[in-house]
């Protein structure tokens, strides 16, 4: 039987059934005699074995009943066409010594996919180890990298020399912050939209300029300078929205998602302005507006959670009625009086509508739905604005 494929890619299996007892010797020889001259010389099974390209031909039986039940095993290095061809020259075997026999190809194995799907599966599995083991120190390689770039990236801009990211020109919209550390630390963090006011003691020309073309968001520090900048932008340039990070914190410290947050979180010039207002002209937050309540009424607004019923309030901060929420449009637009809605569901652009048309300064609910414009003259709170500031 000769030698071994050395670089077998294929592997024919293919059982066999004998109606007799047989060994494995009267097996081997039933292929080799009964296949011997039905492809020509060149496929002959001998011959591909004397050369190599067929592998050692192995089989394996087992009696049962008087029958004997088999595998035959073939590893093949010729190419698929050759190879399906000995495959089906198996199935011509009809004889094993004085017994009928019957052969089937069971499959035909590619080892060259197999590597292939071995290779791949090791290869991330030593992939997934470098990255455990080396990424994190390539990370921050990386980060530090970047971040050395980012800071480059701070240009000065108008005739002041204002320090600002590469978008301010490009974007409809505009970050203006109070200096040149916070704008290093927003455009860090992919905010390219972004100016300083340069520590200068007036609102620069270029500022004012800029917020007459721009949608501009006023994003100062939670302190009381910040506080006093923002005066100072509001009643000099055209701001649409404020923005102020935490108390006590310097927009300049922030994190990425603290000032993602707080981006997320600002209000209209307008709404600010009420806020200021309110608070007899001290300028507070739209959480300490909420915190105003009556802690009768936060006991109430407690208990709407879970019962989609709205409550009705004068300016006295008093309920003048309870409604289902599902009624709560139809309601609003009866009402002769009504100071703020509190109600245990979404804020909607149909019901802020009807609120602000009917008079309402507060409306607060579960959350906010999508709102395509805010009038000037409600506040939107939510429920949790109360559970945040607790």
């Amino acid at each position: 039987m000769g030698g071994v494929a050395t670089t077998a890619k294929y592997v024919v299996y293919a059982s066999i059934e004998i109606d007799g007892i047989v060994d494995k010797p009267d097996v081997i020889g039933a292929i080799f005699g009964q296949t011997e001259g039905l492809l020509g010389s060149e496929l002959d099974l001998r011959e591909l074995q004397k050369s190599g390209r067929i592998g050692r031909i192995q089989v394996e039986l087992e009696r049962r009943n008087g029958r004997t039940l088999g595998k035959i095993v073939i590893p093949s290095s010729l190419d698929r066409v050759e190879t399906v061809l000995i495959a089906a020259a198996l199935e011509t075997i009809d004889k094993v010594g004085p017994y009928n026999a019957k052969v089937r190809t069971e499959d035909i194995e590619d080892l060259r996919a197999k590597k292939r799907k071995w290779i791949i599966d090791r290869a991330k599995e030593l992939l997934i180890k470098w990255e455990r083991e080396d990424m994190p120190e390539t990370r921050k390689i990386v980060e530090e990298v970047l971040k050395a770039v980012r800071a480059v990236e701070v240009i000065k801009y108008g005739p002041e020399g204002l320090p600002a990211g590469p978008d301010v020109d490009k974007s409809n919209e505009l970050i203006i912050v109070e200096g040149r550390a916070d704008v290093i630390n927003l455009v860090k963090h992919g905010y390219r939209n972004v100016i300083a006011l340069g520590g200068a003691t007036r609102i620069p020309k270029t500022i004012i300029n800029l917020a007459k073309n721009k949608i501009t968001t006023a994003f100062v520090d939670g302190d009381r300078g910040g506080e006093l900048v923002l005066r100072e932008l509001l009643q000099t340039a055209d701001i649409d929205y404020v923005a102020r990070a935490p108390n006590g914190k310097e927009v300049e410290d922030l994190t990425g998602k603290e000032i993602a947050k707080c981006l997320k979180n600002r209000m209209s010039a307008q709404e600010y302005l009420t806020m200021i207002e309110r608070g007899k002209g001290r300028a507070v937050s739209r959480h300490e507006i909420f915190m105003q309540l009556p802690k009768e009424l936060l006991a109430e607004v407690n208990n709407l959670k879970g019962t989609l019923e709205a409550l009705i309030i004068d300016d006295g901060w008093n309920v003048i009625q309870r409604v289902p929420v599902r009624d709560l449009v139809d309601t609003v637009r009866k009402l002769d009086r009504a100071y703020a809605i509190v109600f245990d569901g979404i804020i909607t652009q149909r019901l802020v509508d009807v609120a602000a048309e009917k008079g309402v300064r507060y409306l607060v609910g579960v959350r906010v739905g999508a709102l395509s414009k805010i009038p000037t003259n409600i506040a939107i709170l939510t429920f949790g604005d109360l559970s945040r500031e607790r």
